[in-house]
Protein backbone atom coordinates (compact mmCIF):
# COMPACT_ATOMS: atom_id res chain seq x y z
CA UNK A 1 0.00 0.00 0.00
CA UNK A 2 1.25 3.46 -0.83
CA UNK A 3 1.61 5.67 2.22
CA UNK A 4 -0.16 8.40 0.20
CA UNK A 5 -3.38 6.35 0.14
CA UNK A 6 -4.02 6.66 3.88
CA UNK A 7 -7.56 7.81 4.66
CA UNK A 8 -7.84 6.62 8.26
CA UNK A 9 -5.67 7.04 11.34
CA UNK A 10 -3.14 4.17 11.30
CA UNK A 11 -3.64 3.95 15.06
CA UNK A 12 -7.32 4.31 15.96
CA UNK A 13 -8.71 3.81 12.43
CA UNK A 14 -10.66 7.06 12.86
CA UNK A 15 -12.00 8.60 9.67
CA UNK A 16 -10.44 11.45 7.68
CA UNK A 17 -6.83 11.21 8.80
CA UNK A 18 -3.77 10.84 6.57
CA UNK A 19 -1.47 10.32 9.58
CA UNK A 20 -1.82 9.59 13.29
CA UNK A 21 -4.69 11.32 15.08
CA UNK A 22 -4.14 13.30 18.28
CA UNK A 23 -5.82 10.49 20.22
CA UNK A 24 -3.36 7.95 18.83
CA UNK A 25 -0.35 10.21 19.45
CA UNK A 26 -1.41 10.67 23.07
CA UNK A 27 -2.03 6.98 23.75
CA UNK A 28 0.84 5.43 21.83
CA UNK A 29 3.54 8.09 21.61
CA UNK A 30 3.13 10.14 24.82
CA UNK A 31 1.67 13.05 22.85
CA UNK A 32 4.74 13.47 20.63
CA UNK A 33 4.10 14.34 16.98
CA UNK A 34 5.49 11.12 15.51
CA UNK A 35 5.48 10.36 11.80
CA UNK A 36 3.70 7.25 10.54
CA UNK A 37 6.72 6.64 8.27
CA UNK A 38 9.90 5.09 9.68
CA UNK A 39 13.35 6.35 8.61
CA UNK A 40 14.22 2.84 7.40
CA UNK A 41 13.49 0.55 4.50
CA UNK A 42 12.61 -3.12 5.07
CA UNK A 43 15.72 -5.33 5.42
CA UNK A 44 15.07 -7.06 2.09
CA UNK A 45 15.12 -3.66 0.34
CA UNK A 46 18.11 -1.98 1.98
CA UNK A 47 21.32 -3.84 2.82
CA UNK A 48 22.42 -0.97 5.07
CA UNK A 49 19.19 -1.08 7.09
CA UNK A 50 19.30 -4.89 7.14
CA UNK A 51 22.59 -4.74 9.03
CA UNK A 52 21.07 -2.38 11.58
CA UNK A 53 18.11 -4.73 12.09
CA UNK A 54 20.38 -7.74 12.46
CA UNK A 55 22.37 -6.02 15.19
CA UNK A 56 19.15 -4.89 16.91
CA UNK A 57 17.71 -8.42 16.96
CA UNK A 58 20.77 -9.67 18.86
CA UNK A 59 19.80 -7.46 21.80
CA UNK A 60 16.02 -7.76 22.02
CA UNK A 61 14.83 -10.32 24.57
CA UNK A 62 11.17 -10.64 23.51
CA UNK A 63 10.30 -14.28 22.90
CA UNK A 64 8.32 -15.59 19.94
CA UNK A 65 8.75 -16.81 16.40
CA UNK A 66 7.95 -13.59 14.55
CA UNK A 67 10.76 -11.14 13.96
CA UNK A 68 10.69 -8.32 16.51
CA UNK A 69 12.79 -5.16 16.64
CA UNK A 70 13.37 -2.77 19.53
CA UNK A 71 12.65 0.92 19.05
CA UNK A 72 12.92 4.01 21.22
CA UNK A 73 11.26 7.41 20.91
CA UNK A 74 14.05 9.98 20.65
CA UNK A 75 12.34 13.39 20.99
CA UNK A 76 9.64 12.90 18.37
CA UNK A 77 11.40 10.34 16.16
CA UNK A 78 11.39 6.57 16.41
CA UNK A 79 14.71 4.79 15.92
CA UNK A 80 16.32 1.42 16.58
CA UNK A 81 17.81 1.09 20.04
CA UNK A 82 21.57 1.20 20.51
CA UNK A 83 23.62 -1.00 22.80
CA UNK A 84 22.71 -0.40 26.44
CA UNK A 85 19.41 1.36 25.69
CA UNK A 86 16.06 0.11 26.93
CA UNK A 87 13.61 -0.10 24.08
CA UNK A 88 10.09 1.18 24.70
CA UNK A 89 8.44 -0.06 21.49
CA UNK A 90 8.38 -3.37 19.65
CA UNK A 91 8.26 -3.33 15.86
CA UNK A 92 6.95 -6.38 14.00
CA UNK A 93 7.57 -6.28 10.23
CA UNK A 94 5.82 -8.58 7.77
CA UNK A 95 6.83 -12.14 8.80
CA UNK A 96 7.51 -15.14 6.57
CA UNK A 97 6.08 -18.54 5.67
CA UNK A 98 2.36 -17.83 6.10
CA UNK A 99 -0.60 -17.40 3.78
CA UNK A 100 -1.34 -13.76 3.01
CA UNK A 101 1.81 -12.83 4.85
CA UNK A 102 1.64 -9.18 3.77
CA UNK A 103 -1.68 -8.86 5.66
CA UNK A 104 -0.30 -9.88 9.08
CA UNK A 105 0.53 -6.37 10.44
CA UNK A 106 -2.89 -4.97 9.49
CA UNK A 107 -4.59 -8.10 10.86
CA UNK A 108 -2.96 -7.79 14.28
CA UNK A 109 -3.58 -4.05 14.41
CA UNK A 110 -7.26 -4.48 13.53
CA UNK A 111 -7.80 -7.30 16.03
CA UNK A 112 -6.17 -5.33 18.83
CA UNK A 113 -8.26 -2.25 18.02
CA UNK A 114 -11.51 -4.27 17.99
CA UNK A 115 -10.63 -5.79 21.38
CA UNK A 116 -10.05 -2.37 22.91
CA UNK A 117 -12.60 -0.17 21.15
CA UNK A 118 -15.58 -2.54 20.85
CA UNK A 119 -15.21 -4.91 23.79
CA UNK A 120 -13.33 -2.76 26.31
CA UNK A 121 -10.47 -5.23 26.71
CA UNK A 122 -7.27 -3.71 28.06
CA UNK A 123 -4.61 -4.04 25.36
CA UNK A 124 -1.05 -2.95 24.75
CA UNK A 125 -1.18 0.40 22.93
CA UNK A 126 -0.48 -0.12 19.24
CA UNK A 127 -0.58 1.22 15.71
CA UNK A 128 0.40 0.48 12.15
CA UNK A 129 3.54 2.18 10.91
CA UNK A 130 5.20 2.18 7.49
CA UNK A 131 8.71 1.71 6.23
CA UNK A 132 10.10 4.34 3.87
CA UNK A 133 8.98 2.30 0.85
CA UNK A 134 5.36 2.11 2.12
CA UNK A 135 5.51 -1.46 3.49
CA UNK A 136 3.46 -1.78 6.70
CA UNK A 137 4.65 -3.00 10.10
CA UNK A 138 2.94 -3.36 13.47
CA UNK A 139 4.22 -1.29 16.38
CA UNK A 140 3.28 -1.71 20.04
CA UNK A 141 4.25 0.21 23.15
CA UNK A 142 5.87 -1.88 25.86
CA UNK A 143 3.76 -1.94 29.01
CA UNK A 144 6.49 -3.52 31.15
CA UNK A 145 8.86 -0.50 31.01
CA UNK A 146 8.44 2.12 33.72
CA UNK A 147 7.95 5.70 32.66
CA UNK A 148 10.02 8.16 34.66
CA UNK A 149 9.52 11.78 35.68
CA UNK A 150 10.16 13.55 32.38
CA UNK A 151 7.20 13.07 30.01
CA UNK A 152 8.04 10.87 27.06
CA UNK A 153 11.36 9.72 28.52
CA UNK A 154 11.84 6.25 29.94
CA UNK A 155 14.19 4.68 32.43
CA UNK A 156 15.80 1.29 32.30
CA UNK A 157 13.71 -0.27 35.05
CA UNK A 158 10.77 -2.54 34.31
CA UNK A 159 7.64 -3.74 35.98
CA UNK A 160 7.78 -7.38 36.95
CA UNK A 161 6.21 -9.58 34.27
CA UNK A 162 5.79 -13.34 34.02
CA UNK A 163 4.09 -15.23 31.23
CA UNK A 164 1.90 -18.22 32.00
CA UNK A 165 4.37 -20.73 30.60
CA UNK A 166 6.71 -19.67 33.41
CA UNK A 167 3.91 -19.75 36.00
CA UNK A 168 2.95 -23.24 34.83
CA UNK A 169 6.58 -24.40 34.98
CA UNK A 170 6.51 -25.36 31.30
CA UNK A 171 9.82 -25.37 29.43
CA UNK A 172 11.30 -27.04 26.38
CA UNK A 173 13.34 -29.25 28.72
CA UNK A 174 10.39 -30.65 30.68
CA UNK A 175 7.56 -30.45 28.13
CA UNK A 176 9.18 -30.53 24.70
CA UNK A 177 9.30 -27.97 21.87
CA UNK A 178 5.52 -27.42 21.97
CA UNK A 179 5.52 -26.69 25.72
CA UNK A 180 3.51 -23.47 25.40
CA UNK A 181 0.55 -25.36 23.89
CA UNK A 182 0.38 -28.25 26.40
CA UNK A 183 -2.26 -26.93 28.78
CA UNK A 184 -5.92 -25.97 29.05
CA UNK A 185 -7.59 -22.66 29.73
CA UNK A 186 -9.19 -24.09 32.87
CA UNK A 187 -5.71 -24.77 34.23
CA UNK A 188 -4.66 -21.28 33.16
CA UNK A 189 -7.55 -19.87 35.22
CA UNK A 190 -6.34 -21.92 38.20
CA UNK A 191 -2.96 -20.17 37.91
CA UNK A 192 -4.74 -16.82 38.11
CA UNK A 193 -6.30 -17.92 41.41
CA UNK A 194 -2.89 -19.05 42.65
CA UNK A 195 -0.82 -16.00 41.68
CA UNK A 196 -3.19 -13.02 41.48
CA UNK A 197 -4.55 -11.55 44.74
CA UNK A 198 -7.58 -9.88 43.08
CA UNK A 199 -8.35 -13.06 41.17
CA UNK A 200 -12.14 -12.67 41.23
CA UNK A 201 -11.86 -9.55 39.06
CA UNK A 202 -9.02 -10.92 36.94
CA UNK A 203 -10.83 -14.19 36.21
CA UNK A 204 -13.62 -12.17 34.61
CA UNK A 205 -11.06 -10.34 32.47
CA UNK A 206 -9.52 -13.68 31.48
CA UNK A 207 -12.92 -15.12 30.62
CA UNK A 208 -13.71 -12.16 28.39
CA UNK A 209 -10.36 -12.43 26.62
CA UNK A 210 -10.77 -16.16 25.98
CA UNK A 211 -14.23 -15.59 24.48
CA UNK A 212 -12.79 -12.81 22.32
CA UNK A 213 -9.97 -15.08 21.11
CA UNK A 214 -12.54 -17.67 20.07
CA UNK A 215 -14.83 -15.15 18.40
CA UNK A 216 -11.96 -13.66 16.37
CA UNK A 217 -10.22 -16.95 15.56
CA UNK A 218 -7.03 -16.24 17.49
CA UNK A 219 -5.35 -19.63 17.41
CA UNK A 220 -2.14 -18.16 18.82
CA UNK A 221 -3.44 -17.65 22.39
CA UNK A 222 -0.88 -19.99 23.98
CA UNK A 223 0.73 -19.81 27.43
CA UNK A 224 3.36 -17.26 26.47
CA UNK A 225 0.71 -14.88 25.14
CA UNK A 226 -0.85 -14.45 28.58
CA UNK A 227 1.05 -12.77 31.40
CA UNK A 228 0.79 -11.20 34.84
CA UNK A 229 2.22 -7.74 35.41
CA UNK A 230 3.41 -6.04 38.57
CA UNK A 231 1.18 -3.19 39.76
CA UNK A 232 2.14 0.04 41.53
CA UNK A 233 1.04 -1.66 44.77
CA UNK A 234 3.62 -4.40 44.30
CA UNK A 235 1.18 -7.24 43.66
CA UNK A 236 0.25 -8.76 40.28
CA UNK A 237 -2.68 -8.55 37.85
CA UNK A 238 -3.28 -9.75 34.32
CA UNK A 239 -1.20 -7.75 31.84
CA UNK A 240 -2.85 -5.89 28.98
CA UNK A 241 -3.66 -8.25 26.12
CA UNK A 242 -1.10 -8.58 23.33
CA UNK A 243 -0.47 -10.62 20.16
CA UNK A 244 -4.17 -10.75 19.25
CA UNK A 245 -4.54 -11.79 15.63
CA UNK A 246 -7.06 -13.66 13.47
CA UNK A 247 -4.78 -16.60 12.70
CA UNK A 248 -7.41 -18.35 10.57
CA UNK A 249 -6.54 -15.85 7.82
CA UNK A 250 -3.00 -17.23 7.66
CA UNK A 251 -3.02 -20.86 8.87
CA UNK A 252 -5.49 -23.73 9.17
CA UNK A 253 -5.59 -24.04 12.95
CA UNK A 254 -7.95 -25.38 15.62
CA UNK A 255 -10.52 -23.50 17.70
CA UNK A 256 -8.09 -23.03 20.58
CA UNK A 257 -4.32 -22.66 20.77
CA UNK A 258 -3.96 -24.83 23.88
CA UNK A 259 -4.07 -28.56 23.20
CA UNK A 260 -6.48 -29.16 26.08
CA UNK A 261 -8.95 -26.57 24.84
CA UNK A 262 -11.16 -25.01 27.48
CA UNK A 263 -11.15 -27.89 29.94
CA UNK A 264 -8.64 -30.07 31.72
CA UNK A 265 -10.99 -33.08 31.52
CA UNK A 266 -13.12 -34.58 28.74
CA UNK A 267 -16.18 -32.36 29.16
CA UNK A 268 -18.26 -32.11 25.99
CA UNK A 269 -21.26 -29.85 25.51
CA UNK A 270 -24.31 -30.94 23.53
CA UNK A 271 -23.10 -28.79 20.63
CA UNK A 272 -19.71 -30.48 20.73
CA UNK A 273 -21.28 -33.93 20.82
CA UNK A 274 -23.64 -33.09 17.98
CA UNK A 275 -21.45 -31.09 15.60
CA UNK A 276 -17.94 -31.34 16.98
CA UNK A 277 -17.81 -27.57 17.45
CA UNK A 278 -17.64 -25.22 20.41
CA UNK A 279 -20.85 -23.47 21.46
CA UNK A 280 -22.21 -21.16 24.12
CA UNK A 281 -22.72 -24.05 26.55
CA UNK A 282 -18.96 -24.62 26.62
CA UNK A 283 -18.35 -21.06 27.77
CA UNK A 284 -21.14 -21.37 30.33
CA UNK A 285 -19.35 -24.36 31.81
CA UNK A 286 -15.99 -22.59 31.69
CA UNK A 287 -17.47 -19.62 33.57
CA UNK A 288 -18.93 -21.96 36.18
CA UNK A 289 -15.56 -23.65 36.72
CA UNK A 290 -13.93 -20.23 36.98
CA UNK A 291 -16.25 -19.23 39.81
CA UNK A 292 -18.13 -16.63 37.75
CA UNK A 293 -21.80 -16.25 38.70
CA UNK A 294 -24.53 -16.78 36.10
CA UNK A 295 -25.50 -13.10 36.30
CA UNK A 296 -21.93 -11.91 35.74
CA UNK A 297 -21.36 -14.55 33.05
CA UNK A 298 -24.35 -13.40 31.03
CA UNK A 299 -23.28 -9.77 31.43
CA UNK A 300 -19.76 -10.56 30.19
CA UNK A 301 -21.09 -12.57 27.23
CA UNK A 302 -23.77 -10.08 26.21
CA UNK A 303 -21.68 -7.97 23.82
CA UNK A 304 -20.19 -11.03 22.09
CA UNK A 305 -23.54 -12.55 21.16
CA UNK A 306 -24.98 -9.66 19.18
CA UNK A 307 -24.03 -8.21 15.83
CA UNK A 308 -21.56 -5.40 16.39
CA UNK A 309 -21.81 -2.70 13.73
CA UNK A 310 -18.60 -1.16 15.07
CA UNK A 311 -16.71 -4.40 14.36
CA UNK A 312 -17.79 -4.27 10.74
CA UNK A 313 -16.97 -0.57 10.51
CA UNK A 314 -13.45 -1.09 11.86
CA UNK A 315 -12.89 -3.99 9.46
CA UNK A 316 -13.85 -1.74 6.54
CA UNK A 317 -11.57 1.07 7.77
CA UNK A 318 -8.67 -1.30 8.41
CA UNK A 319 -5.57 -1.58 6.24
CA UNK A 320 -6.40 -5.12 5.12
CA UNK A 321 -6.96 -5.55 1.40
CA UNK A 322 -10.55 -5.97 0.23
CA UNK A 323 -10.46 -9.75 -0.11
CA UNK A 324 -9.00 -10.21 3.38
CA UNK A 325 -11.59 -7.82 4.84
CA UNK A 326 -14.33 -10.11 3.48
CA UNK A 327 -12.61 -13.17 4.90
CA UNK A 328 -12.07 -11.53 8.29
CA UNK A 329 -15.75 -10.52 8.47
CA UNK A 330 -16.89 -14.01 7.46
CA UNK A 331 -14.82 -15.67 10.19
CA UNK A 332 -16.26 -13.25 12.76
CA UNK A 333 -19.85 -13.85 11.63
CA UNK A 334 -19.39 -17.63 11.60
CA UNK A 335 -18.03 -17.73 15.14
CA UNK A 336 -20.70 -15.32 16.43
CA UNK A 337 -23.42 -17.48 14.92
CA UNK A 338 -21.85 -20.54 16.52
CA UNK A 339 -22.09 -18.92 19.95
CA UNK A 340 -25.77 -18.23 19.33
CA UNK A 341 -26.75 -21.82 18.47
CA UNK A 342 -28.23 -22.53 21.91
CA UNK A 343 -28.87 -18.97 23.03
Amino acid sequence: MSVLEIKYCPGTLAKEFDTYSKTCLKKVFSGKKVSHVLPYNPPQVSEEDAEKFLENRKRISISGVQEKLSLILDKNKLRLTNKGEQGTYILKPIPRDLKKVDQVPANEHLTMQIAQQVYGISTAENALIFFANGEPAYITKRFDVKEVARPGQFGSTKWGKEDFATLAGKTTENAGPDFKYKYSYEELAELVVQYVPAHIIELEKLFKLIVFNYLFSNGDAHLKNFAVLETASGDYALSPAYDLVNTRIHVDDSDFALDGGLFKDNFESEEMKKNGSVGLEDFHEFARRSGISVKRRDKLLESFLVKQAEVEALIQRSFLNNQTKKEYLLHYQTRRNQLNVYK
